[in-house]
Order: structure tokens, then C-alpha cells, then sequence
């Protein structure tokens, strides 16, 4: 590897976090308006694309399925530690949804397949005193939600979109997905996902992103 090569990805990353923030503090892509999920497919200020852009830190890590592990600790009577084998012994669900941005793109009737939120809810048990989950992944990114955000139908840990193995680039080999948020929620590259009784702002919600994330209410900043 070219040995500029990191310092130019952590230019690139700079770069694009101090363009975000400008966009949290100058309220960019807020219409104002709010919609009722139940009769407003498409949220407020949302464009429909066809294609799926890539999102991303500047840093895309390739993570090898022999050396995947996923982590589920903090508050929970059962932790849990999977390989990929582990991963692929669970009951695979699938789930249509759609994607909503919170830089304005939305994509309609994503096909994914993984393992249900719920199912892991069930083996790892949170304890009573659980009330939040963070999402850690390889990039270093991490996200936060209540834990009845996570408890919820369609979520799930995404190994495979529109039947194919899901790609790196958009957080192979796997993700989260939370279709009732907006999708930075969704992190790419799960390797953690830590239950803990206080709320722990992630990556982007300590930059002037809105905790709550909800499309519909339009909480892109906050």
C-alpha cells in the first residue's frame, strides 16, 4: 500500500465530517413539514433514486467472513459471540423496506435477508435495567437507539440485499437495518452491539445529527 495512502484517507474522512456538521448547523435539506407515515410513503424533503449511493466515513473496510465476529454484550443475561458459521445457523428472514437518507434520497422495496432484531432479543435477553443499544463497526462508527427502537418488525441484522451477499461498500458482510429511521441508524460493518441502561450519543448525533432520526418528522438535525 502506497504509504500516503492513510493520510490521504483521513483527509478524505475530514473532509467530509466538517461538511456534514456545516450541514447540521445551516439546517441544509429541512423543508419544515412533517407527513404521517401511515398515508405519506415518501417523508418530507426525500427524492426517490433508483440506485443506491454509497455513504461511507472515506474508509471502506473489507472484512474477511473467517475472521467476522459479531458481539453482543452489556446489559444481557445471555452475551453472545458469533462467527460467521454462527451467524448462518440462525433462522434467515426476509424483509422489504424501504431506504430513507438523511441527505434527501430515499429508495423504495429493498429485498433483504438476515437475521431478525427479535431473534436476537430473544437469545441474548436484555436485562430490565437495558434501555439503549450502540452499534459499534469496523470503520470506528457508532450509532444509538432505544432498545424499543430495536424491538421492532423489519428489523433486522442484513447479510444479503436483492438475494445477493451484501457488498462492502454499502456494510458487507453485515449491517443493521431500521426502516422507520433515517438510515445512518442502519450501521454498516456491525461488529458490536453493546445494551446499556443510559442513552450514549453515536458518531454523527454528537455532530448536530437529531437523536430521534425520524423521516416523517423530518429529524435530520437537532
Amino acid at each position: 500500500m502506497d504509504e500516503k495512502e492513510p493520510r490521504l484517507v483521513g483527509r478524505i474522512k475530514e473532509k467530509l465530517v466538517e461538511s456534514k456538521q456545516k450541514w447540521a448547523r445551516e439546517g441544509r435539506l429541512l423543508t419544515g413539514e412533517t407527513a404521517d407515515p401511515a398515508a405519506d410513503r415518501l417523508p418530507p424533503g426525500q427524492r426517490l433514486v433508483q440506485n443506491w449511493p454509497v455513504l461511507d466515513l472515506g474508509i471502506k473496510p473489507k472484512v474477511a467472513l473467517e475472521s467476522w465476529r459479531l458481539t453482543v454484550d452489556g446489559l444481557v443475561e445471555n452475551p453472545l459471540s458469533w462467527g460467521w458459521a454462527d451467524f448462518q445457523a440462525q433462522p434467515q428472514v426476509r424483509s422489504v423496506s424501504d431506504i430513507h437518507c438523511v441527505t434527501a434520497w430515499s429508495r423504495y422495496d429493498n429485498k433483504w435477508e438476515g437475521v431478525s432484531a427479535r431473534h436476537l432479543l430473544a437469545l441474548a435477553e436484555p436485562l430490565p435495567e437495558a434501555r439503549h443499544i450502540i452499534f459499534h463497526a469496523h470503520d470506528g462508527y457508532t450509532t444509538n437507539l432505544p432498545l424499543k427502537a430495536f424491538d421492532e418488525e423489519g428489523v433486522l441484522l442484513a447479510a444479503k440485499w436483492e438475494g445477493q451477499p451484501l457488498a462492502a461498500e454499502h456494510g458487507g458482510p453485515v449491517r443493521v437495518v431500521v426502516p422507520k429511521l433515517y438510515f445512518w441508524k442502519s450501521a454498516k460493518w456491525v461488529k458490536r452491539i453493546e445494551f446499556a441502561p443510559e442513552d450514549r450519543k453515536g458518531f454523527w448525533e454528537v455532530r448536530g445529527y437529531h437523536n430521534g432520526a425520524d423521516p416523517w418528522k423530518e429529524e435530520r438535525y437537532g
